[in-house]
């Protein structure tokens, strides 16, 4: 019986843990790909990558030959029957009397672990392991993330990606649909998106959605939030004032005496929700300015000069009041 080192197969060590062995067992199976290797004995080398990771892919196939491996560390080397194994006959009341694990071909050790039913004949035997090599299997589903712009939460769109399936290294360009009022943190599956099968259907490719940095707007749950600022007078007499929205700039009424922090709210402003109520969007009033023009300058001076008119007057009343 010849035992063949799955971890060598993919080059990894037996401490590898299984987003190692992943990794390994898709860069070679890109290498060895028969659609994407012409050399002659690529297609035997994809079977056996593809062998080794049906095995070590598999927690609890891994397990159960880590498990009877052990016994043979003590010592042969790769290609040779380990120690009392060079040839094994058990009987299990078969009509031809037992079960021989001899020969070559593909590999006798995984079809001892995991292959056929005791009491067949040896070319029965490789004839079930070779089936099984072919058998079809479902490729892996693969999660990816995409980042769209609050107008894209908002009204929905198309978009389209390009993504690279770890198993052919083709290059696919895929159409996303967006549905209106998704949110970021949710899914989208794309089915049959995935890595390529080997005989059978693609995995699905779920998107998980993310949101692009919008300078204007917070976004918290379906409500928006955002920054206005004003100038004092417009503050101190009242006004209308221009407040961006998702459908565009809108004009609101500024009460007389808003003070800076102070909030206003537009309902139904924020995120559209498709069942049930929709998000609003707070606004929040500071006071300032960027710069003075000449004649605003002197309007405030003349403020200041006021202002500081009254407190001399306050102050010579008090003085006149403590004098009597």
């Amino acid at each position: 019986m010849q035992y063949h080192d799955y971890y060598k197969t993919l080059g990894v060590t037996r401490q590898a843990n299984q987003a190692d062995i992943q990794k390994a067992y898709r860069k070679l199976a890109r290498e060895n790909h028969p659609d994407l290797n012409q050399d002659a004995d690529a297609e035997v080398r994809f079977k056996e990558i593809g062998e080794a990771y049906e095995v070590l892919g598999d927690p609890e196939k891994r397990q159960k030959y880590d498990r009877f491996g052990q016994a043979w560390q003590q010592g042969r080397s790769q290609g040779t029957p380990p120690p009392g194994f060079e040839h094994i006959r058990f009987d299990f009341g078969s009509q031809d009397g037992g079960f021989d694990f001899g020969g070559s071909g593909f590999s006798s050790f995984f079809e001892m672990l995991f292959g056929e039913q005791a009491g067949a004949h040896r070319n029965r035997q490789r004839g079930a392991a070779h089936r099984t090599a072919q058998a079809p299997r479902r490729g892996r589903d693969r999660e990816t993330s995409l980042a769209i712009s609050l107008a894209d939460l908002a009204n929905g769109a198309t978009r389209r990606m390009d993504v690279i399936d770890p198993t052919t290294g083709q290059t696919r360009s895929l159409k996303v649909k967006i549905p209106q009022g998704i949110l970021p943190g949710q899914k989208l599956r794309l089915s049959e998106q995935g890595e390529s099968g080997i005989g059978g259907p693609a995995g699905d490719l779920f998107l998980t959605i993310e949101l692009q940095k919008d300078s204007r707007f917070e976004l918290d749950g379906r409500h928006l939030r955002t920054i206005v600022t004003v100038a004092p007078w417009l503050a101190a007499l009242g006004g209308t004032v221009d407040v961006p929205t998702l459908d565009g700039d809108t004009r609101i009424k500024l009460p007389a005496g808003s003070s800076s922090g102070s909030k206003l709210r537009l309902r139904g402003k924020g995120l559209p929700n498709p069942k049930g109520t929709d998000g609003d969007l707070f606004v929040e009033i500071r006071i300032g300015f960027d710069t003075l023009s000449d004649s605003q300058r002197e309007l405030y001076e003349q403020l200041r000069a006021l202002d500081q008119s009254e407190d001399q007057s306050e102050s010579a009343e008090e003085d006149a009041e403590q004098a009597s």
